[in-house]
């Protein structure tokens, strides 16, 4: 488990960064997830059941003005940055897993 920091700007204004921070990576990918399924929440409050795809979950990450994670790497006692793309890969492969793990 490497402990990650997820940095989010979802729109122009400096004002709305913020961060959250995570034990491990598909901790991390999973509260994208939930930040994904709050906006929805609020786009669609009386909706009682909300359900999206893959690709909506990427079009609203490719929306946002920034969003990274800092991992951290207990070899060098560092944290490396990554972007939007591998916050993606990561997600695909969290979800593929998790649906692979439903059908068995």
């Amino acid at each position: 488990m490497s402990h990650t920091i997820l940095l989010v700007q979802p729109g122009a204004r400096p004002e709305t960064r913020t961060y959250c921070d995570y034990e491990s990576v598909n901790e991390c990918m999973e509260g994208v997830c939930k930040i994904y399924e709050e906006h929805l929440k609020r786009r669609n409050p009386n909706t009682p059941t909300i359900t999206y795809d893959i690709s909506q979950l990427f079009d609203f990450i490719d929306t946002m003005v920034d969003i990274s994670c800092m991992v951290y790497q207990k070899s060098t006692n560092t944290y490396a940055p990554y972007n939007k793309d591998w916050i993606k890969e990561k997600i695909y492969v969290l979800l593929r897993q998790a649906a692979f793990s439903s059908n068995t």
